[in-house]
């Protein structure tokens, strides 16, 4: 509203410059993009980015098998497999252990992974998530991380178009600026000479 009420101030003032005006219009075209831009971008990216999680959820829930694993033995070294930020940090509040499940095909399968507690005793069961194949994997994205993700990337891009809009607008307002004080310069070293003595008869 201040943007519009600036354009409308200045139309028939007599002591409007061209740089006033043009400043007057800058600030609302900028409002305009913030409120329309901005959420637009926000949206499309947001919902560009949900699509895209949802298909891999999918996928991985279509690829992965959920078992259930029996430790055998404390493990040596730590767990072998695929790693994820998100494991990697569990593995503080887990441990590595030497477990036996069952492969989707039925065979038995034995390996180096990661229990789901801290202290984990021979023949304790935990759950594991398996390929096709039977090796382990991350479970699969869950549809409340994939809307949290989305809704994060749609938040970014708007922010993003907003702070671009704010810093075109506070760059051309400086040119504009910056193209006063030259005017004014100009203007003053022009009359500067005789100012003072006008009309004096010097």
């Amino acid at each position: 509203m201040r943007a519009a009420t600036g354009v409308w101030r200045w139309r028939h003032n007599p002591l409007r410059r061209t740089t006033d005006l043009v400043e007057a219009w800058l600030a609302f075209a900028a409002a305009v993009l913030l409120c329309v831009a901005v959420p637009l971008t926000g949206w499309t990216a947001g919902s560009s980015a949900y699509g895209s999680l949802q298909r891999a959820v999918r996928t991985q829930q279509e690829q992965r098998v959920p078992t259930t694993a029996r430790v055998v033995r404390p493990a040596d070294g730590p767990a072998t497999g695929p790693r994820t930020a998100d494991a990697a940090g569990e593995d503080r509040l887990r441990r590595s252990v030497v477990a036996r499940w069952t492969a989707p095909d039925g065979s038995a399968r034995t390996g180096t992974v990661t229990a789901a507690r801290r202290h984990s005793a021979p023949g304790d069961a935990f759950p594991l998530w398996t390929d096709r194949d039977g090796h382990q994997v991350a479970p699969p994205l869950r549809a409340g991380t994939a809307r949290a993700h989305a809704a994060v990337a749609g938040l970014m891009a708007a922010l993003l178009v907003g702070l671009l809009v704010e810093a075109a607008r506070r760059l051309a307002v400086r040119r504009l600026t910056l193209t006063r004080y030259a005017r004014l310069d100009r203007a003053w070293a022009a009359a500067g000479p005789d100012w003072g003595r006008t009309g004096t008869g010097s």
